[in-house]
Formats: structure tokens, C-alpha cells, sequence
């Protein structure tokens, strides 16, 4: 009986240690739990305080974000006007460059400019004297590279601004009171003279001059006031010229 009984207070005393055992640990995890959840709270309140405390900080950030944001903007403004005058430079000289290029294309084409021309059409003939200077028409036209020269009103009309190389030359019978004789004109001013004069046979001379032309500028031949000259098929009258170089 004692027996027994004693084996039932051992029993006893270890449910109780077990019921005991398992109580405390339960207590434990509830207080290890509860200790959590107050370091969570504790955690969500510091974040709390910490946001509120970081809230001025963060707005300067944002506030310095934004003053930089507009300092490049104004930036990216200017490199934009920038590049939009570069490209109206560029433009700009895109257009000048296809009007040199222009320039040099009709330059190019009139760069070929030379004439040869003798006083008569056909037959033979004596022109003069006259009391006054009188303008000399070649109309028989040998070369007339670039037009530049009117056989119906007997002008060379500079194309072109450049230098220009002019020749004439000019025969007549010789006479005891007419000499032969013709000079060169540019815009109605008198240049150079080709003149000769003896009383019998023939009588002839010459003359060529470099002009500086301007587009538009004028050059023709005048018969000097009572003189006389005479051509035929042999073409003893020329007037030549033809442009050196361009300006």
C-alpha cells in the first residue's frame, strides 16, 4: 500500500513538473511574443518619429531636386536655342554655298567668252569720211563664244566681271586728205587709237588693250572723225576680243 502510494505521488509530481514545464514555456513564448510586438511598435513608433523628423529633410531634398531640375531645363532651353541658330547658321550657309555654287556654274559657263569679227558682211567697199566720230559695225562674225558680241548694233557687252583682251585692226587706201583711222571705246570714253595716215597706197595699224570690265560695261569701235577705211574679202577690218580671267 505504501508502495503504491508512493508511486503515485512520483506520477503526480511529474504530470505537475510536465503541466508546470509546458505552462512556463507557454508564459515564455507569450512573453517573448508580446516583447516582440512591443520592439515592433517600438520599431513602427521610432519610424514614425524618424519620418516625422526626416519629413523637413526630405522636402529640402525634393525642393533641391526640383531648383536643379529647373537649372536644366533652362540649360537644355539654351543648348536647344543654340542649336537652332547652329542649324539656321548652317542654313544660312547652305544657301550661300548653293548660291556660290550657282555663281560658279554661270561663271563657268561664261568663262568662254571670245569674238572675232570683220567689217563687211559681203563685198567690198570704202566707209567715210564722216564730219564726226562714227560708230563701226562688225558684221561678219567669225567666232561669238558666249554672245557677248551684237553684230546688228556692233557691241561687246561684258558678261562678266574680269579682264578682257581687245585687238583691232583697220586698213584704208592711202589719200592726201583722209587718214585711216578708228578708235576703241568703252561706255562712250575713248581708249585707244589705231591710226595711219600717208597720201598713197595702202595704210594700216592696229592697237589691243586690257580692259578691267563690270558686268554691263560697253565696247565698240568708232571711225575717227573724217577718216576713211576700206575692207573687202580679204577682211582688212577686225575687231576681237575675249575675256582673260574673271574677277
Amino acid at each position: 500500500m505504501r508502495m503504491f502510494f508512493s508511486l503515485f505521488l512520483i506520477i503526480s509530481f511529474f504530470f505537475t513538473a510536465q503541466l508546470q514545464a509546458e505552462s512556463d514555456n507557454e508564459i515564455i513564448a507569450h512573453l517573448k511574443q508580446t516583447a516582440s510586438q512591443g520592439r515592433e511598435l517600438g520599431n513602427v513608433s521610432e519610424h514614425q518619429q524618424t519620418c516625422s523628423y526626416d519629413i523637413p529633410a526630405l522636402l529640402k531634398e525634393m525642393i533641391a531636386s526640383v531648383a536643379a531640375l529647373k537649372v536644366e531645363v533652362k540649360y537644355l532651353q539654351r543648348d536647344n536655342e543654340a542649336q537652332d541658330g547652329e542649324l539656321a547658321t548652317i542654313k544660312t550657309r547652305a544657301n550661300i554655298t548653293e548660291n556660290q555654287l550657282e555663281v560658279l556654274k554661270t561663271e563657268g559657263e561664261v568663262k568662254r567668252v571670245a569674238f572675232s569679227a570683220s567689217l563687211l558682211a559681203s563685198g567690198s567697199g570704202t566707209f567715210g569720211p564722216f564730219n564726226a566720230h562714227t560708230n563701226l559695225v562688225f558684221r561678219h562674225v567669225v567666232t561669238n563664244i558666249g554672245n557677248a558680241y551684237n553684230p546688228h548694233s556692233g557691241f561687246f557687252i561684258a558678261p562678266v566681271r574680269g579682264v578682257y583682251q581687245f585687238q583691232f585692226y583697220i586698213f584704208g587706201h592711202g589719200h592726201a586728205s583722209h587718214a585711216s583711222a578708228a578708235v576703241l571705246v568703252k561706255n562712250g570714253e575713248h581708249v585707244f587709237i589705231a591710226y595711219e595716215y600717208q597720201p598713197s597706197h595702202g595704210a594700216a595699224s592696229s592697237n589691243g588693250v586690257s580692259l578691267l570690265l563690270e558686268v554691263g560695261d560697253v565696247v565698240f569701235m568708232r571711225l575717227w572723225a573724217n577718216a576713211r577705211i576700206f575692207d573687202n574679202g580679204n577682211r582688212h577690218n577686225t575687231f576681237s576680243g575675249h575675256l582673260l580671267f574673271t574677277m
